[in-house]
């Protein structure tokens, strides 16, 4: 019987994740990890370091998780991985915003959404605005908070149903408040 192979064991951890058995799965991101490091495969570690904190995250488990994404986010940085690294980011901003630390998960999140803006991913440019409007309001900032949010929901290319509606009742609001 041959052993599993890094994709297999990636596999292998999403499926896991999917079913909410977040141990299982980091255990298998963090076997997938060491044989992508071992093949010189250091994107797909970032990947799997990314995937570890974003269980870690899950799992309020909040210094695991900001090691493994800022181990991560470093990766990326050195491979000039624009995106990824942006997602990295997103995701240590989320870490921050779930411990009140609002001033760094703002910060994170603004230089999350030029970078997603610099590689023309929409998507995810829009989301992070979102979520750094909603931080941005959290903290005070409503006006800005709100424009930051009003912008991401218009940029997404792919609103969740409950985005539409939020798109629907803010034209609704605009054409009211004229």
């Amino acid at each position: 019987m041959t052993a599993p192979t890094a994709e297999e064991l990636q596999n292998e951890g999403l499926r896991l994740f999917n079913e909410g058995l977040y141990d299982e799965a980091a255990r298998r991101f963090s076997e997938a990890l060491e044989h992508f490091a071992e093949e010189g495969r250091e994107i797909e570690a970032g990947e799997m370091l990314n995937n570890i904190g974003l269980i870690r995250r899950k799992q309020s488990r909040w210094d695991e998780a900001l090691e493994s994404l800022e181990e991560a986010q470093r990766i990326f940085v050195r491979l000039e991985d624009t995106s990824r690294h942006a997602q990295a980011l997103g995701n240590i901003a989320s870490v921050y915003s779930a411990l009140n630390r609002r001033d760094e998960a703002i910060d994170a999140w603004r230089v999350a959404v030029s970078l997603f803006e610099e590689v023309k991913d929409y998507q995810l440019q829009g989301e992070t605005m979102m979520a750094l409007g909603m931080s941005l309001f959290k903290a005070g900032q409503r006006q800005e908070g709100l424009a930051a949010y009003q912008a991401g929901i218009q940029m997404v290319e792919k609103p969740s149903p409950m985005q539409k509606v939020s798109r629907t009742l803010l034209a609704l609001q605009a054409r009211l408040w004229g």
